[in-house]
């Protein structure tokens, strides 16, 4: 299912309408924070996203903040499966490139 921003009060609701797959993961959203998501949800919805912020992090922080935060991310929401890594949302124009480098060599590292 698609459906962008806070919608973690509508969780359960999602998933006993028999949706199983949540794109995007917005965890800079309000309640959408990772380690709750998956605590909460992740044994019963695949979390295809999150894996890092495309308006904040990626666009503008360090390449150091952007391995740091894929790596967090990986750890969060591929433990025990159900996590298909895809930025939170679209990447936008002007990534620095160094920026998408380091996106995807974390991703590799951590796969």
């Amino acid at each position: 299912m698609h459906c962008c921003g806070g919608i973690e009060p509508l969780l359960d609701d999602i998933i006993e309408a028999g949706f199983d797959i949540l794109n995007p993961v917005q965890c800079s959203a309000c309640g959408m924070a990772p380690r709750e998501l998956k605590k909460n949800y992740g044994r019963r919805i695949v979390f295809w996203g999150g894996g890092v912020d495309t308006q904040k992090t990626l666009p503008f922080g360090t390449p150091q903040e952007v391995r740091e935060e894929v790596k967090q991310r990986i750890d969060i929401f591929a433990e025990g499966g159900g996590f298909v890594f895809n930025t939170i949302h679209n990447a936008v124009a002007n990534i620095p490139l160094e920026n998408a480098i380091a996106m995807f060599e974390t991703i590799r590292d951590y796969r």
